[in-house]
């Protein structure tokens, strides 16, 4: 909004007030009573106090005008920051008028007077009116022009920086403030398809809010039959009417909430579906850069809030707004008079409900995001039970969860706190109202003008009317809350992942020709530092090639990106000649597979975990597979065969047994590119032999990438890459690097080394026993000397 535009409108509205308020006042009270209106002022009579509160919201917008038009960057923030003041000011001169319409009608009963109801209908709208011209002022933004433009060169840079924050500030304000409905209406989008049910729900609604409403209204005219008509047939008839919409509204309520029950149901799977096949489809790096609590949490917790949000909250909020309808029009059926007393109360207590919902809803976010973190800790201590029990940091776990947990506490504290002094400055006020109607209604049953019914009728209604605006509150507490945990829902539903797998190319022929080209890498987590340095190799068709190198080195992230987790910041990976992103997400995934150090499998069948991701793979081709990789054997031993349940990660298995399902799970794509990554380090002697039997006899005539640190794995290829600090030092094969004395002689010399230095002393400990082990000998073998000499 610019400046000259915003002033202008708020000088003329200021312009139009005072003229319209004054003309409105002179014809009313005639312009030679205007000094006798100041002298001798009657509330009951006069109205130039309706003209001198015109003065007021004048003084207030012209102050405004004034200080954005010489200062439109701090003007509007100092005018955003007294909105409050200025809601409350026109809260009370909207309330004055009214009070001022019922003193007039106890001396004017016929109110007979258009002039004087005309001013006291454009005071009110005046009132707000001011308010949205205050709101209009806040609103304006900097000229850039004027500050970066033709007066650069005089704008110092505290100021330009001073107004840039300012823009920034603004923007995010007005994200904000547009965040809550924005959200709230996608919300509803997402329950479009249960129309129906919604539908069927808001008539059963309709039914039992119409028949609570009518309830109050026969009350009184049962007390009216007994107390002063004293007609009992009248009173039976008002309470056989009342039961029946009782009867008829508490029908409808049960099929009411059923109903939003239901549609709470659906709509709680349609966003855990959304939200997880999103999750689904990000980057590897944002699981890198996010936790898995984090991610769990808005899952689970986040999810059934927003559901909640839209059942429970519309449905109690709609119920509200309906049975509130129902009441305000029988209150002013029964007294406009009382009518207005009431509606005076409940701006009040809806300013109050708007300021603590929006603290409310900040302090929603951060106990979410405490939550988040608290959740990350318990899941990553549980998941990881076995290490923390190894190194006896039980009580530190504890410690730190505990932490989180007081971090919570602390913003639920304020959150209670929030709480009751909303509770104590809304109950204030609405027993301040309840005092007023009573008082106020009382007078007009002395005075004749409203029955005792009626009263005690109308005194039900405003009850009612008062748990509509206390649910219409809570409503609004709870959807602040809602959207907080909807809006970081969204975030990860909307988020599109850096990394896509739009590829389209499935050739039916591949050879399986990988080519590295000039390629350079860095994790998104660590964008500073460099992984891989224009680094170029080739994988040929049914050849292995060996990568080798020290811990560090970059031969992981060589099949990271071989595998399509991450993409390079230069350079290319080809597959066929075709850089890798072009291919088909799961064709890709056929043709290359992995083996990995740690091969992760899923608490499902161990067939199942043989054919995860494909979805014809019969059992024949999975028992061939399971006999490539030496596993079916120990799979038919199982209690229940391939239908045996792996458990949690694999537990149920040794590491030797899940690294061979693991190779089997590669082996059933037929895959034309193999990649073993540290495949057989983390076993044993005996496991590492079977493994490497069946890996030895599946590498033929595939392209084979094998990491290792072993000499007995790399020694046999085709082709060994030595890899260091993300460059290629040296290719070729064992012999001609052993020749060069390179990186690759120094690491396998120190890995013989160790081998012999073990091997040396196993034979000196066999040369050279420890005097107890050949005291051992030695009488062994004199028994079986004398045995001998016994038997000759």
């Amino acid at each position: 909004m610019k400046a000259v535009a915003a002033v202008g409108c708020s000088l003329l509205f200021t312009v139009v007030d005072m003229t319209l308020t004054t003309l409105l006042y002179i014809r009313g009270a005639h312009i030679e009573r205007f000094v006798q209106d100041l002298n001798f002022f009657d509330v009951y009579r006069s109205v130039v106090d309706l003209w001198a509160a015109s003065l007021v919201r004048s003084s207030l917008l012209m102050g405004a005008a004034i200080g954005v038009s010489k200062n439109t960057t701090e003007g509007p923030k100092r005018v955003k920051d007294l909105e409050t003041f200025t809601i409350v000011m026109c809260l009370l001169t909207g309330m004055y008028s009214v009070i001022k319409l019922l003193l007039y009608s106890e001396v004017m009963e016929s109110l007979s007077d258009p002039w004087f109801l005309c001013l006291v209908a454009w005071t009110c709208v005046s009132a707000l009116a001011t308010f949205l011209t205050w709101k209009l002022l806040s609103l304006v933004q900097p000229v850039r022009e004027t500050t970066l433009g033709i007066n650069s060169e005089a704008a110092s840079p505290e100021e330009t920086e001073s107004l840039l924050d300012s823009e920034e500030d603004s923007s995010k304000g007005a994200k904000k403030d547009t965040a809550s409905p924005a959200t709230i209406g996608r919300l509803l989008s997402y329950s479009k398809h249960d129309a129906a049910l919604l539908g069927l729900a808001f008539l059963f609604l309709i039914v039992a809010a119409v028949g609570e409403t009518f309830i109050p209204y026969y009350t009184g005219l049962a007390v009216d039959a007994i107390v002063i008509q004293k007609d009992m047939e009248a009173f039976s008839k008002s309470m056989i009417i009342m039961s029946v919409f009782a009867i008829v509204s508490s029908f409808a309520a049960g099929v009411r909430g059923g109903v939003f029950s239901l549609a709470l149901a659906r709509l709680n799977v349609r966003i855990r579906n959304l939200l997880f096949r999103s999750l689904v489809r990000q980057e590897i790096g944002f699981f890198d850069a996010n936790h898995t609590g984090d991610i769990t949490s808005r899952l689970t917790s986040d999810t059934t809030m927003v559901s909640d949000l839209i059942s429970l909250n519309m449905n109690i909020c709609l119920r509200s707004l309906v049975k509130g309808v129902g009441v305000c029009v029988f209150m002013f059926t029964l007294s406009w008079k009382l009518s207005l007393v009431t509606f005076m109360g409940f701006p009040f207590v809806m300013l109050v409900s708007k300021l603590y919902g929006k603290y409310y809803k900040r302090l929603a976010l951060e106990v979410q995001d405490a939550l988040a973190k608290a959740n990350n800790i318990a899941e990553e201590t549980v998941s990881a039970m076995k290490t923390v029990r190894s190194f006896a940091n039980e009580e530190a776990e504890a410690g730190l969860y505990w932490e989180k947990l007081q971090h919570m506490y602390k913003l639920n504290r304020k959150q209670a706190l929030a709480y009751a002094c909303y509770m104590w400055s809304s109950s204030l006020t609405v027993l301040a109202l309840q005092v007023s109607i009573l008082y106020y209604g009382g007078h007009l049953v002395v005075s004749g003008h409203l029955t005792s019914g009626n009263l005690i009728s109308f005194i039900i209604y405003e009850l009612e009317l008062g748990d509509c605006m206390e649910n219409i509150g809570a409503v609004y507490t709870g959807l602040m809350q809602g959207v907080g945990a909807a809006e970081k829902v969204f975030e990860f539903i909307d988020r599109k992942p850096q990394l896509s797998n739009d590829g389209t190319l499935a050739p039916d022929t591949l050879k399986g020709l990988v080519e590295f080209k000039n390629v350079t890498f860095s994790y998104p987590t660590r964008p500073e530092t460099q992984v891989l340095k224009d680094v170029s190799f080739t994988l040929h068709p049914g050849q292995v090639t060996a990568l080798v190198g020290p811990s560090g080195s970059g031969k992981s992230s060589c099949v990271s990106l071989l595998e399509h987790f991450y993409r390079s910041q230069a350079g290319q990976v080809l597959l066929d000649g075709t850089p890798i992103e072009e291919y088909d997400h799961r064709y890709l995934h056929t043709k290359v597979s992995l083996v990995g150090q740690e091969p992760v499998l899923f608490a499902r069948s161990v067939q199942e975990n043989i054919a995860y991701g494909l979805t014809d793979c019969c059992l024949e081709e999975i028992v061939q597979a399971s006999m490539k990789a030496n596993a079916h054997g120990f799979i038919t031993e199982l209690p229940d065969g391939y239908n045996t349940d792996a458990g949690e990660k694999g537990a149920q298995l040794s590491g030797g047994q899940k690294q061979r399902v693991a190779i089997a799970r590669a082996l059933v794509r037929s895959p034309h590119v193999l990649i073993l990554d540290e495949a057989t380090s983390a076993l044993d002697a005996e496991s590492e032999h079977i493994v490497q039997q069946a890996l030895n006899g599946v590498m033929q005539d595939r392209t084979v990438l094998v990491i290792a640190h072993r000499l007995s794995t790399v020694e046999k290829a085709h082709n060994i890459i030595v890899i260091d600090k993300g460059g290629v030092l040296d290719q070729g094969t064992h012999r001609d690097l052993m020749q060069k004395e390179g990186l690759y002689s120094k690491l396998v010399k120190r890995q013989i080394l160790g081998i012999e230095t073990g091997t040396e002393t196993m034979n000196r400990v066999t040369s050279n026993p420890p005097n107890r082990l050949r005291k051992q000998r030695e009488s062994k073998r004199k028994s079986t000397e004398s045995d001998e000499e016994f038997h000759v």
